[in-house]
Formats: C-alpha cells, structure tokens, sequence
C-alpha cells in the first residue's frame, strides 16, 4: 500500500507545474467569485425595507464575523482558515434567503461585474443553487 506522500508525489509527477498552477487558479477564481457575491447578496438584501429587523440582524452578523480580523479559525492557516468564514457566510445567506429576490440577485451580480469585469453566470448560479434561491423551473416556464 502506498503512503499519502507516495501518492501525492506520484500525481505531481503527472502534472506539469503550470496546468497544476492554472487549475488553482481557475479554481480560486470561482471561489472567491462566489464568495464575493454571496457578501453582495447579504448587503442588498440587507438595504431592501420590506427586510426584517431579524433578517437584517443576521446579515450584519454574518457580515461582521467575515470581515473581523479576529475569526475562530486564524485565516492564515492555508484553505482551513477559512472554513470558518464560508460557514458563517452560508448560514446567513441560507437564512434570509427568502428576502433576496431578483432585483437583489441583479444588483449583486451589477457591483460585481464593476469589481471583476465579466463574470461566469455559471458560478453565480451555482451559489444561488446551493442556497435555495435559483428557480430553473420558473425560468422555463417563462419561455
């Protein structure tokens, strides 16, 4: 049986150094995409009035944890550092996701697009899956 070092060595070997570079690359890309919108999502729906005070409540918490400098997880510890971050972020995204609606989706997506150029809708549409507010069979019923 090989040793996880072994097997790690052996998958380097078959990679060249810039396709392994590339695919971190495009894979921090869409992560940090994504997490830049989700961000978004909270404060827009966080400006929206028919937001609740609970909801908004959790929004700024949310908000608050991932961008204080004091986390559970230090963020300089590489990838697990911001796990924390991510679950914080989900768990608000995920409890207001019934006040973020289209014109807070559309607004998001505006912003982000000023900050990162064009971005693949693809991406977005994952995080939106993944959080209960992506309706492909509403769109379909529209055309």
């Amino acid at each position: 049986m090989k040793r996880p070092g072994e097997i790690l060595q052996s998958l380097l070997q078959s990679f060249d150094g810039d396709s392994v570079l590339l695919k971190i690359k495009d894979y921090l890309k869409v992560a940090g995409t994504q997490l830049v919108y989700g961000v978004l999502l909270l404060f827009f729906a966080h400006k929206r009035s028919d937001t609740p005070t609970w909801a908004k409540r959790m929004v700024l918490g949310s908000l608050a944890y991932v961008l204080a400098p004091i986390d559970l997880i230090p963020d300089l510890s590489p990838f697990l550092g911001f796990t924390d971050d991510l679950g914080v972020l989900m768990f608000g995204l995920v409890s207001i996701a019934g006040y973020i609606n289209e014109e807070v989706k559309v607004n998001a997506k505006t912003q982000l697009n000023k900050w990162f150029g064009k971005v693949d809708p693809n991406d977005l549409t994952a995080l939106e899956e993944k959080i209960g507010i992506s309706y492909p069979e509403r769109q379909n019923e529209n055309q």
